[in-house]
């Protein structure tokens, strides 16, 4: 965890990641200027997921910010 999110009290989900609802998505986009990095659009605007590993205080503040709530932190899937 960062120093930044230590600070902020920003944690996530043990062995968490970021996950896109495409179903709530409206594509607005503003995941994708809070986390170029890790989000880039497709051609209509939607976002999809890089392989690269968030900064969680920047990816927070991308959750925070969807005017959808689209997109959060979820665990692995049960076995």
């Amino acid at each position: 965890m960062s120093l930044t999110a230590r600070i902020l009290g920003i944690t996530r989900p043990p062995s968490g990641v970021l996950a896109v609802d495409r179903i709530a998505c409206t594509g607005h986009g503003i995941c994708a200027h809070v986390l170029p990095e890790q989000i880039v659009l497709d051609e209509w605007g939607y976002p999809l997921l890089t392989d690269s590993e968030p900064d969680p205080a920047l990816a927070t503040e991308a959750i925070k910010l969807c005017p959808a709530a689209a997109l959060r932190w979820v665990g692995p899937p049960a076995r």
